[in-house]
């Protein structure tokens, strides 16, 4: 959607992130034992399950490079002893969800995905060259676990610049959109009718986009104009307070959660059509005035419900 002539962009810092994760910490790592353990993700130094086991029961975002303080392989036979970090030939997931690795630390980079149960060899652009895991705690591929009465848990964004597509945690996404699109000094009433658009926009998309990158990536929304624009670490407390005293309502047409367009002014941008746009700097007048965030989103979008 074409959003945003004139309205001031927060500047934010680009971190690779996809989503909140928990990250093994010194004290789990000292559990693990070499053996490939139900609940746990193992890597082999060689290729077909051969060789010794690095074993792990979280994602982790860094395996360290030297000794003594890397993750280390630790069963017995071919490569024990040394980091696991570009060392890894084949894997088995034995979590009871997907695994993802990937080529560089961070969970940045090419990417292999092993499903629960899963053993195999990693590919050829990942073999001997793994540097970070992760475990996926929602849905896979294309799919989303939203509906029209529940909230998706993670939504696929392409980071355009990247030429990438990131799995990110839902709440996590709206809140590194929203200081990016309305300006964060605002009204709190603004904020809140800013975060109810940005989450119905991107909810609506979640459940209905069919879109792929030009390498065949599905994905539900771009990280720019073209859709809304998301930056990694971008979440500031007064427009993350906004989400959080939003959350769990939901903006409704018909039944359905509505695709909900915003724009800077009335005029601002090409396609407004009265009733199902919003003014992003119309929000802070109607704030100002003392409207609350349901009356400003019901004086901009027609015929809709919140609940």
């Amino acid at each position: 959607m074409s959003i945003r002539k004139g309205l001031a962009i927060v500047g934010a810092v680009l971190a690779m992130s996809t989503s909140i994760l928990s990250v093994a910490s010194p004290a789990a790592a000292a559990t693990r034992d070499g053996t490939c353990d139900s609940g746990e993700f193992c890597y082999y130094y060689n290729s077909n399950q051969a060789g010794s086991v690095s074993d792990f029961t979280d994602s982790l975002d860094d395996y360290g490079t030297t000794q003594p303080t890397c993750y280390d392989f630790k069963g017995s036979g071919s490569g024990k002893g040394l980091c696991v970090k570009n060392n890894a030939a084949s894997v088995w997931n034995r979590t009871g969800k997907t695994v993802r690795v990937y080529f560089n630390s961070n969970f940045a980079g090419a990417t292999q995905d092993f499903a629960s149960g899963a053993k195999g060899n990693l590919n050829a652009t990942l073999k001997n060259n793994n540097a970070s895991h992760e475990v996926l705690s929602g849905p896979t591929g294309c799919s989303t676990d939203g509906t029209n009465s529940k909230l998706p848990s993670t939504i696929l964004v392409y980071r355009v610049s990247l030429g990438r597509v990131d799995r990110v945690d839902f709440k996590t996404y709206v809140k590194n959109v929203l200081p990016n699109e309305w300006v964060t000094s605002w009204p709190a009433a603004s904020l809140d009718s800013g975060a109810m658009a940005v989450k119905s926009y991107a909810w609506y998309w979640a459940l209905h986009s069919t879109r792929k990158t030009s390498g065949g990536q599905c994905y539900d929304v771009r990280d720019d104009t073209g859709d809304q624009v998301y930056r990694p670490s971008s979440a500031v407390s007064s427009t993350s307070a906004a989400v959080d005293r939003t959350w769990s309502a939901r903006m409704t047409r018909s039944g359905n959660i509505l695709r909900a367009h915003y724009c800077a002014t009335t005029t601002a941008c090409g396609g407004w059509v009265d009733g199902d746009w919003l003014s992003q700097y119309g929000s802070r007048d109607l704030a100002n005035e003392g409207k609350n965030y349901q009356a400003i989103l019901r004086y901009y979008y027609r015929d809709i419900a919140l609940s």
